[in-house]
């Protein structure tokens, strides 16, 4: 440690705030808009940034949280952090990583939490020498390079389990789709259903926020943990007991499908680790068709019928008894199964991706603060 030189976060980095944007510029396009957190909060068709970016989120429940970008992209609500001197991108994105939680409880502001430039730059931090910083961010980025390997193999078998639910179930370009009649619109032997004929939507508990307790085992899962295909296992609220009175769906295992009922609905993704419970405002999709739900919830065409469905001036709301009501067209049980045979394989391998994803983001996350305080010497 004698060539670590104590030095304070400003004296190593400088910050730029993030440019506003109007709603009139928030149409579609292709570079994401970042607020803040783990992924584009939507896409536009300009930028204000490109080459590597470490951001750095402002406001909101994600305040201080440190993401890491090399793709041209739009920082609004959030600021840009850029290197002093000879300081890599890399390890200042680590440096910060490692101060992600000073950052977020150190947040100033009561109605809304947030941080600001000088509350980032007050931060106290022992700098290593040039050679210790590339060591220690070459170690810490072979675990990234891993997790983005994954991610990519996981969009690409996303990607595979879409197209195919589009030709079948869309287009109805399905297997025998050649020699089949079509009466009003619709494949002989096909039916439209209600959702609620091969899948039960599950609600969550109503937890007690007076039974939190950080050190707990039971990992409580909310609306902001189910991402759009993407499970959040990291910002948990945590209790010690089982309620009683919660329901045995409410247990989590993994493979379980999530859907968020409120806020912004729609979203669906796959339950990855344990100990995880359900709370309320998000459903469970019970069914033993596991691929065709994950794939129909995860169509462009499902996410905006859900979304009409939504109601609530201040926040949007979708019950999961409406949405058990609408109307799908469903195949015959033949095509339903080769369909659930093909496919669930690709939902197999997302599973087993994001598995992996996790064990690599907690054993970097418990290499982290040690290589940034010297405890293991590299």
């Amino acid at each position: 440690m004698s060539e670590w030189k104590k030095v304070k976060l400003g004296d190593i980095l400088q910050v730029k705030k993030g440019e506003y944007i109007t709603k009139k510029e928030a149409h579609d396009g292709i570079y994401p808009v970042i607020l803040g957190g783990k992924e584009p909060a939507y896409y536009i068709d300009k930028y204000n940034h490109t080459g590597k970016a470490i951001v750095i989120s402002r406001s909101g429940a994600s305040a201080g949280y440190v993401s890491f970008w090399n793709e041209p992209l739009f920082v609004t609500d959030g600021f840009l952090i850029e290197p002093k001197d000879t300081l890599t991108y890399e390890f200042l994105y680590y440096a910060l990583k490692s101060k992600q939680s000073l950052l977020h409880n150190a947040q100033k502001g009561a109605a809304i939490p947030h941080v600001t430039p000088s509350l980032i730059g007050d931060i106290d931090f022992f700098l290593p020498s040039a050679d210790t910083q590339h060591r220690i961010a070459t170690i810490l980025s072979r675990y990234d390079s891993l997790i983005e390997n994954y991610q990519k193999q996981i969009k690409l078998l996303e990607e595979a389990a879409q197209r195919l639910y589009k030709e079948w179930f869309v287009d109805l370009h399905f297997p025998g789709h050649e020699n089949t009649k079509i009466v009003d619109g619709v494949p002989e032997g096909w039916e439209k259903k209600k959702v609620n004929s091969i899948i039960e939507l599950q609600s969550g508990f109503a937890f007690q926020s007076s039974s939190f307790d950080e050190s707990g085992a039971y990992k409580i899962v909310t609306i902001k943990n189910v991402k759009d295909g993407a499970f959040d296992c990291d910002n948990v609220s945590r209790i010690s007991a089982i309620p009683k009175k919660m329901p045995k769906h409410c247990a989590l295992t993994d493979g379980d499908i999530l859907l968020s009922l409120t806020g912004n609905v729609g979203r669906i993704c796959i339950v990855n680790g344990k100990d995880y419970l359900l709370n309320q405002r998000v459903a469970k999709l019970k069914t033993d068709f596991k691929a065709f739900t994950y794939c129909l919830f995860r169509s462009r065409e499902m996410f905006i019928e859900v979304n009409n469905l939504a109601n609530g001036v201040a926040q949007q709301n979708v019950s999961p008894i409406r949405i058990g009501e609408m109307k799908i067209l469903l195949p015959n049980k033949e095509v339903l199964h080769k369909f659930e045979s093909i496919t669930s394989k690709s939902i197999v391998g997302i599973i087993s991706f994001q598995s992996q994803i996790r064990l690599l983001t907690e054993a970097r996350d418990r290499l982290l603060p040690k290589l940034m305080s010297g405890e293991i010497e590299i």
